[in-house]
């Protein structure tokens, strides 16, 4: 049965991995060692330097501004110092961009501010999710953004509404999440009339805990919140950097606001032509090759203990899960790794292979030694939860309420008999793990809402989509089909592993990305780094 906390966040870096699962277990692992990736390849040449429409010169108009919010739009912004490079803000925003009259939200705001004089303007910044914190990653730009693009732009970061601080989903208590996270349920029909009534348990709380917000929490009206910050920082045009489902969030933005795009990023891009079930399958296809390299890199060196083919080394790791499934590992303390817990403790390394040694390490305890506490140590670094029990995000609240406003899979027994088919065959050792989708919207308090915006974007100047060929969360098909989808498309691709490029790849994407943000340049078409 699929797990409902999802797979599309853009993650933190190896490094900090690295140091979470060593405080977390109190012992060092050789995986920590050599975490730096080369610069690898600079790549082919540029097109023609052109300008976009990303110059920020002018000012914004009354004409900026939808009838009826004005009360939103005319506000000013009061920044408060946070830290010693920050400022920090809250940011009024009505409840519902479909009612003038609902009442308001806050949205929590940080920025990074340009020193000296060649500021070209903002540059909105999105890590993915649903549910990742853009006010968190503004401290983490600071050391992964490329120079030149902090020397041009004032860098802010956003919580999107329902996430973070600003005004987050609340669902169950943090012992009940522990469970709903962990829980493992039968094939067959018993096994779905479970997952139908813990879903239904966490869609009910969230509905109480949260109130009207948790139907308005939507991709589109998260872009229409992104539109209001560009207008209260006075930018005629949006700059933007988005990562995973941030590209979902900036594409969505285009077609709402193709007048207004200015130069905009996305990075590990995500397919918007695709409906929730087929979204599902490429993404398990994602991890399921993500987790062939793997285990080829694994069988090259000493201490892997995944013994003779690739196929062989699926098959052991498929051997784990089954285990853990019919008896959870113990990790020696009062928590037990269940097969869920052990695939997302699998999962979060694959989002970038500096991490494959922590896996390996990981693997080695759960195979050889019948000990499940490095994956557990994983798997609670991927769903943001504190060694006391508790959670320093509500990030699996947000993926749930977002993703099930935005789009839902089907729900007839025989529809996803045939899915759950099609998934085991093209990703056997992983596709577990998202079957019956659709029903992680069981009974969910509000309706999905309709795709209101032309998905082309027409008009926008050119947008920088980039793919990496082995990412397993947003395969790099995906990265194909939404630069062929915007009208304004431009496909960037790195060839290499890992969930995203820039800021994690070689001196080819950054430079590429950098030159683009701040000159305005446009490499050409399906460049490959």
């Amino acid at each position: 049965m699929t797990n409902c906390s999802g797979s599309k966040r853009r993650r933190k870096t190896a490094a900090t991995l690295c140091t979470v699962l060593v405080g977390g277990l109190g012992l060092g692992t050789s995986g920590c060692a050599n975490l730096l990736v080369g610069p690898g390849n600079s790549g082919g040449p540029f097109a023609t330097t052109v300008p976009t429409a990303g110059n920020t010169a002018g000012a914004v108009t009354e004409d900026d501004i939808p009838a009826g919010f004005e009360q939103w739009y005319n506000q000013q912004i009061h920044w408060e110092k946070c830290g010693q490079q920050f400022q920090c803000a809250d940011i009024s925003a009505p409840l519902s961009w479909n009612d003038p009259n609902g009442g308001s939200i806050e949205l929590a705001v940080k920025k990074h501010t340009v020193r000296g004089n060649n500021k070209i303007g903002t540059l909105l910044i999105n890590p993915g999710g649903p549910g990742a914190s853009g006010v968190s990653f503004v401290e983490d730009s600071v050391s992964l953004f490329g120079e030149r693009v902090q020397r041009s732009f004032d860098v802010l970061g956003f919580d999107p509404r329902g996430v973070g601080q600003s005004n987050p989903v609340q669902c169950l208590d943090d012992a009940e999440k522990d469970e709903f996270l962990g829980a493992d349920f039968p094939d067959g029909e018993a096994g779905r009339e479970l997952l139908k009534a813990s879903v239904s348990k966490w869609g009910a709380a969230c509905a109480a805990n949260t109130g009207a917000l948790l139907g308005e929490i939507d991709t589109q009206s998260a872009a229409r919140d992104m539109d209001l910050i560009r207008h209260l920082v006075g930018d005629p045009k949006m700059n933007y950097l988005g990562f995973s489902y941030g590209t979902q969030l900036g594409a969505t933005y285009a077609g709402l606001f193709p007048q207004n795009v200015g130069r905009m990023v996305l990075d590990g891009a995500i397919d918007i032509t695709l409906g929730f079930d087929e979204s599902s399958r490429a993404q398990a296809i994602g991890f399921e090759n993500a987790l062939r390299s793997y285990v080829a890199d694994c069988q090259s060196r000493a201490n892997c203990p995944l013994k003779g083919s690739v196929e062989d080394g699926l098959a052991q790791i498929r051997e784990l899960f089954q285990s853990a499934f019919e008896h959870p590992l113990p990790t020696g303390t009062d928590r037990v790794l269940t097969r869920n817990l052990a695939l997302v403790g699998v999962a979060v390394t694959l989002y970038d292979e500096a991490a494959w040694p922590i896996l390996t390490d990981a693997l080695n305890s759960a195979i050889t030694d019948h000990d499940g506490r490095m994956l557990l140590v994983l798997a609670d670094f991927y769903n943001d939860r504190n060694p006391d029990g508790t959670f320093s995000t509500n990030s699996t609240e947000a993926f749930s309420a977002v993703s099930c406003l935005d789009d839902r899979g089907t729900t007839d027994p025989a529809e996803m008999d045939a899915n759950n088919a099609k998934l085991m065959e093209v990703a056997p050792t992983v596709g577990f793990f998202f079957r019956d989708g659709g029903l992680m919207c069981w009974d969910w308090p509000h309706p999905a809402v309709e795709t209101n915006y032309d998905i082309h974007a027409p008009g926008t100047p050119p947008i920088l989509v980039i793919g990496t060929t082995g990412d397993p969360a947003t395969p790099y098909e995906q990265a194909v089909a939404l630069a062929q989808t915007l009208e304004g498309g431009v496909l960037l691709t790195y060839d290499g592993e890992g969930h995203g490029a820039y800021t994690r790849s070689n001196a080819c994407i950054m430079d590429t990305v950098d030159d683009f943000l701040v000159d305005g340049t446009v490499p050409e078409n399906n460049r490959r780094c």
